[in-house]
This record gives structure tokens, sequence and C-alpha cells, in this order.
């Protein structure tokens, strides 16, 4: 398994969904930054399950321990360790998963790749569970990122087709995705993204959705080309969180049905720098910042536990079969994946960020 991600600002994650804990270390943070405890657990709070639409009946605790790179309340430069213990865990559901794999899920793979070996329970690596660790990191890597004056956004667009009406600036974001249970700045929409998510509850279904991840005032030129891209290490972060299958920047799929002078986005001098008049690019050129808003969006698939029968197969007898999952499941995991895009938003640009020499290694 390959379970880092960073070149300078390092995090490697650790832990199975029914396992003893979730956790993760980051190496190379600079010294000097302050960091409380409730930093990273609000972060956490944001993500936790139990007020959301169709949200799971697994409500964990998630009481965030600091084992290990802090002292005085500051980093001391040295690895950080945080994890979070899993405590409400209930196996029984999981029995048969190894021998008849869920669709949309990876039981199927991972048992073909880990011989059986894997811990299936609850998803195991593969359970939206492991993202806690990424929302510890991210905390983190957001308290660094705000000695360049780097803020992050990320709000829910779309749930079930229901889109939300685009924001007249980042402020009203920063006012409303938190306001409400499915993080949408459009209280309208908001609305009807939550009646989507518990029809299709009561329906033993589920929905997906898109997240848009926004970074304001970040310098340009941030990014290595030409492999190791802003968008392309973005991409790789987004689609390490379960459940992603689509990523874009800017106009993202909708550039491809344009042409160039309406796509193209002009420049301008604004307030004595240089700016462009439209941001169709998303904030990114040739795999660098250009200094404008980084747009980034994530769809996120409907939650493949549903409790309706589906077709399978059984492993063991390789004959075709019936499944309802059991257990207890999100019926749209988009309101708790908020917090975690804007966290792997946070880990790339602070790696990033570190590369360029914007963030010194000591910070006072």
């Amino acid at each position: 398994m390959s379970n880092s991600l960073g070149t300078l600002f390092r995090v490697t994650t650790f832990g199975e969904s029914h396992g003893t804990c979730i956790g993760v270390l980051i190496d190379g943070c600079p010294a000097g930054v302050m960091i409380r405890p409730e930093d990273i657990q609000n972060e956490i709070e944001y993500r936790r399950a139990g007020k959301a639409p169709g949200s799971t009946a697994r409500v964990e605790e998630d009481r965030v321990e600091i084992l290990s790179g802090l002292y005085d309340g500051y980093t001391t430069g040295a690895p950080i360790c945080l994890l979070v213990h899993n405590r409400d865990v209930d196996s029984r559901a999981y029995e048969t998963t190894r021998r008849l794999p869920r669709p949309g899920h990876a039981d199927f793979p991972g048992v073909v790749k880990y011989g059986g070996f894997g811990d299936l329970r609850g998803g195991g690596r593969f359970s939206g569970r492991v993202t806690v660790a990424y929302v510890m990191a991210g905390a983190v890597a957001e308290r660094v990122l705000s000695h360049a004056h780097i803020e992050l956004l990320a709000h829910t667009v779309e749930i079930a087709g229901v889109v939300a009406q685009a924001p007249a600036d980042w402020s009203v974001v920063r006012r409303n995705a938190g306001a409400n249970l499915v993080r949408c700045a459009d209280p309208a929409a908001a609305e009807a993204m939550a009646r989507a998510i518990e029809r299709a509850a009561e329906e033993r279904d589920s929905v997906g959705g898109v997240i848009e991840a926004v970074a304001l005032n970040l310098p340009v030129g941030l990014g290595e080309p030409v492999c190791d891209t802003l968008e392309g290490e973005l991409a790789k972060a987004y689609f390490a969180i379960p459940g992603v299958k689509g990523v874009e920047f800017g106009s993202g799929f909708t550039a491809a049905r344009k042409r160039g002078s309406e796509n193209n986005d002009a420049f301008i001098i604004q307030d004595g720098v240089v700016a462009t008049a439209t941001n169709n690019a998303g904030g990114a050129l040739g795999g660098l910042s250009t200094g404008m808003p980084l747009l980034g969006r994530v769809a996120v698939k409907p939650t493949s536990s549903i409790a309706r029968p589906q077709p399978t197969v059984d492993l063991e007898t390789m004959e075709s079969a019936m499944l309802e999952v059991r257990g207890r499941h999100d019926a749209c995991i988009v309101p708790r994946a908020v917090p975690v895009v804007e966290a792997m938003t946070a880990l790339v640009l602070c790696d990033f960020a570190l590369r360029a020499g914007i963030i010194p290694r000591v910070l006072r």
C-alpha cells in the first residue's frame, strides 16, 4: 500500500475503519507554528456524523490525541503524530463481505490484491473513516498556510442533482456554508439537498454530489511542472478520498465545449498587480498558480453500501448471489467530505509553499 502524500510537508496515515485507531504522522512541519488542540478538534467536529440528514448511526467521539511534535503549544520541527480511537465499532454486518463483495465498493479488488488477508470490516483502509486522518493533518497545514495569508474554503455545490447558486463573493461561503448540515452556501438549495438525502435514505438508497474547494491569496508560481503540477498533485490528493470519481479545475469539462475566445482569461492590471478579468483557468496555468482564486471541484459518487437488494457473486462458490448491505452507512457522504476536501487542498498547498520557499523552516 501507499499511504503517504507530499514531498517536504509529508503525511502518512494509518489505521482501519474498525481497528484500534485512525492516525497520521506529519513530517516536515516547520518549527514555531502555534497549534492548539481545539484547532484540530474543531475540524474533526465539522466532519463528524450524527446530525447531517441520512447520516450513519455510527457516531465516534473522535477526541484528538497529540502524541508528538508539539511543546508548549508550538511545533518543534519533529514529526507530529495525531490520532483518534475507534470506540463505536460493530463488525457483525461484515462477516459476509469477504465472500459477497458489495457492488460499488473496493471489497472485490481488495480481496484479490491482498490475498484475502486485508481487514474488510467497515471497509478497512478503503473506508471513509480513514479521512479523519486527513482532516487532522489538514488542520495543521492550514495553520502553517495562515502565516502566508493563504485562506481555504470548501462548500457543497450539488447533491442529488440539486445545484446551488454560485455565490456572489467568497464572504457568502464563509458566512453560510457552515450554517447548515449539508455545508452549502445557498440556503434554499441546502434545504432541497437535505430533503433529497432524506428521501434516498427512506428508500434505502443513496445520492452523491459535488464539492468545490477554493484557495485565496495564493502567490503566483506555486507548483513544480512538468510532473508535479499544481492541479496534478491536488487531483492525486482528491482521488485519495474514498468515493471521489471526478475532479475538475476552473471551467473544467465545459472548456471542451467553448472556443478559445470564450475560455481564455484576459490579463488586466488590478490594484497595481496582474490579474485576469475572468477565471476560467481556475487559478492555474501550466501547472502553476496564477494568483487568482484556485477553484477545484470534486465529484463524489453515491454511497455504495445501500440496503436495497443488489446482485453480486459468491466468491467461494463462484455463483451469482444477492446482497442486502447491513450495518451503519451514510445515505450521502458529501456533507462530511467537505472538510476532507478542504484538508487535502491544504496539505498539497502547504507542501508546495515549503518547496517554493514561501514558508520558512522556522516561523517566529
